[in-house]
Formats: structure tokens, sequence, C-alpha cells
């Protein structure tokens, strides 16, 4: 969202109230708990979830639900990673939901942080798959996986957030049985959740897909429908989404 108090100030608690999702995953919140306001860290009829990161202004994810979880897990266990506040997981009776900023690539050393995010995330996930439990895994992930992913992938093929080491981690992905929802229920092109704010770019649909909710195999049978919403302008991203089976 590129910041929540930003993002309110474009209209968030109205989107929240005309949209009244079950539960919300942001990432990209730039902000301390103790630096927003109350309707905004738990919004009337939702439980607001915060992790932040210890640098101000930086990365931060949230969960705000009406179902109160079994249990939250701010992080996941690696001071390395949790210090940016890049993941929160919910636990309920029949799912475990993770939302999660994915690092950016861009320099060399953090393309190298961003792939063994990826392990050390990924690899947990399977523990609790192997546990029995189902999993759903929202936000931004930094990556375009296929060419239908992006506008131009020619002449990105050659940066960070479409490389093919990048590529090859969302193939390695899908091979541990995990399902990009929104290309199984749509395969068509010119469907992108991210658009740079230069050139006019949102205007003329100029975008990469790189915000996915992907859900182990086991548990596609009960997700109806997965969306992209591009025509909420909160950020430079939109919101995607899944409908899951009452």
């Amino acid at each position: 969202m590129n910041g929540i108090r930003a993002c309110v100030k474009k209209g968030f608690l109205e989107y929240l109230e005309t949209e009244s999702p079950d539960i919300l995953c942001l990432q990209e919140t730039k902000a301390r708990p103790q630096d927003i306001e109350e309707r905004v860290l738990n919004p009337t009829g939702y439980h607001g979830i915060w992790h932040s990161a210890q640098k101000a202004g930086y990365s931060g994810v949230a969960i705000l639900t009406k179902k109160k979880p079994i249990a939250v897990s701010e992080g996941f266990g690696f001071p390395d990673y949790d210090c940016e506040g890049r993941v929160i997981m919910a636990e309920y009776e029949e799912f475990i939901l993770f939302s999660v900023y994915f690092p950016n690539g861009q320099r060399p050393d953090r393309l190298d942080y961003k792939l063994r995010f990826y392990t050390d995330f990924f690899n947990l996930c399977n523990e609790y798959r192997e546990a029995g439990k189902n999993i759903i895994i929202c936000g931004d992930y930094n990556t375009a996986h296929k060419a239908i992913d992006l506008a131009n992938p020619k002449a990105n093929e050659n940066y960070s957030g479409f490389l093919p080491i990048e590529r090859e981690w969302m193939d390695r992905i899908v091979g541990y049985g995990y399902v990009d929802t929104f290309r199984h229920f749509n395969p068509d092109p010119d469907h992108y959740t991210w658009w740079t704010y230069r050139f006019g770019a949102r205007t003329r649909n100029v975008g990469w897909r790189i915000d996915y909710f992907f859900v182990n195999q086991e548990f596609l049978p009960r997700v109806q429908s997965a969306f992209i919403q591009p025509h909420v302008l909160g950020s430079d991203h939109c919101p995607v989404g899944i409908t899951l089976q009452s």
C-alpha cells in the first residue's frame, strides 16, 4: 500500500467499509502501531494485527480480520528478516494465512537476501503442510512469474523482479504444490497489480503482476474465485483477493 497513513488519505477506510472483506492483508504499511490512529489499527468490526520494521517508515505488514485467529505470529523466527517487518501469520481452524512483503532485489546484496528469504520462508510453509495444515500466502512477491505477467517482458529480463533466478523461484513454489489462484481462474494477459508512477504507466496499463494469493493444491477446491481490483487507486499497487467456499 506504499504507506498506511498515505493510503488512509486516499480512501482506505471507505474502501474497507464498502468491500467489507472477512480478512484484509496489508503490505508495506511503513508505520509503527504507535504512529497509527486507533480507527485504522482496529477498524470497527476488525481485529488488527500489525508487524512493523525496526526502521521507521519502512516495510511493515498487517492483517485486519473480522474473526479472531486461533494463533498469531509476528515474524517467522529469523531476526534478519523479522527486523524488517515482513511476515505475519494468522492461524484459523481451516487454514494458516500469511501476509508477506517479500524483499526487493534491486541491489546485489538484496537479491541474495531476497532469495534466502524465499528459501527460509517456504521451508517453514512446507513444514506446516507436512503437519497437515492448509496454507494461504498473500502478498507482494516482488517477482513477475511469466512473460504474461508484465507488459514489457523483453525489456525487463535483466532487471530484478523478472530475473531468471527470481522466476525460477516462482517455478519452485509451484513445484512445491502451491497454486497461483488468479492464474488458475484467469489465463488472459493484461492483468497487472503494480504500475510505476512514471510515464503514465497506470493509465496505459503498462504494469506488472507481482501480488499473489498462492494456496496449497489440497486447499484449491475451497477457492471459488480470484480477482484483481485495478480500479482501486490507493497506491502504486492495487488490491488482489480470493473468495473461499464457506
